[in-house]
């Protein structure tokens, strides 16, 4: 399932076949095979349609879902995730449109972008620290195209660690907790749990605290 894409970022997107993580390509492999109309390849950064110039806010999540983006070839986009990041992302301004879980349908972002710290599935949503460390080449220097970014949203801890990783700041000056919010990088950093319907099914985080980050988010940029 060929994604309906937002302009990319040259030099943050890996190649359609990623050969870097040896466990995530054979496990991309497998999906391939057993789906072979979904995407199943790396998730390319999810911009506004006015480009990169425009984005001020960029959410980090952690890695595609097996059926979420990875089957879908947008971030967040066919699994729970999805439906309670992008009506946070509408009530808050920073996407328009209807999101129907599919990359083709109406919802557009709006000053804002949505990438991965990993872009690949990994097996049981673990990726391990080398497969983190390795596609931070990719998120670095989606950092350093966006040039009217000023506020980073994080998703979990291991988006958050990986995301400060690519600033060069260290994890002690930025703790991860959720809602924090720390000046880190040249950049206001808000962290939170991630929308997995695991942490919502569990309490872990409601929507009435995930729409609380993306309010501090939104104060910072007026």
């Amino acid at each position: 399932m060929p994604p309906v894409h937002s302009p990319s970022l040259p030099g943050a997107t890996p190649p359609a076949d990623c050969p870097l993580c040896p466990r995530l390509a054979a496990f991309r492999h497998e999906w391939q095979a057993r789906e072979p109309d979904w995407y199943n390849a790396p998730v390319d950064t999810f911009l506004p349609r006015e480009g990169a110039e425009t984005v001020e806010l960029l959410v980090v999540g952690l890695a595609p879902g097996v059926r979420g983006a990875n089957r879908t070839g947008r971030p967040f986009t066919g699994d729970y995730a999805g439906d309670l990041l992008y009506a946070t992302l509408k009530r808050y301004g920073f996407a328009t449109g209807e999101f129907e879980a599919r990359p083709d349908d109406s919802l557009e972002l709006r000053g804002a972008a949505i990438t991965n710290a990993v872009r690949c599935v990994p097996p049981e949503n673990k990726p391990t620290g080398a497969e983190i460390n390795t596609c931070r080449r990719f998120l670095t220097p989606t950092l350093d195209a966006l040039p009217r970014l000023r506020v980073l949203v994080t998703l979990g801890r291991i988006a958050h660690d990986s995301t400060l990783r690519a600033l060069g700041v260290r994890l002690k000056d930025a703790p991860f907790s959720h809602g924090g919010e720390h000046e880190a990088g040249g950049y206001t950093i808000v962290s939170s749990y991630h929308c997995s319907r695991y942490n919502t099914n569990t309490g872990v985080l409601t929507p009435a605290m995930f729409e609380a980050v993306f309010e501090k988010a939104r104060a910072r940029l007026g």
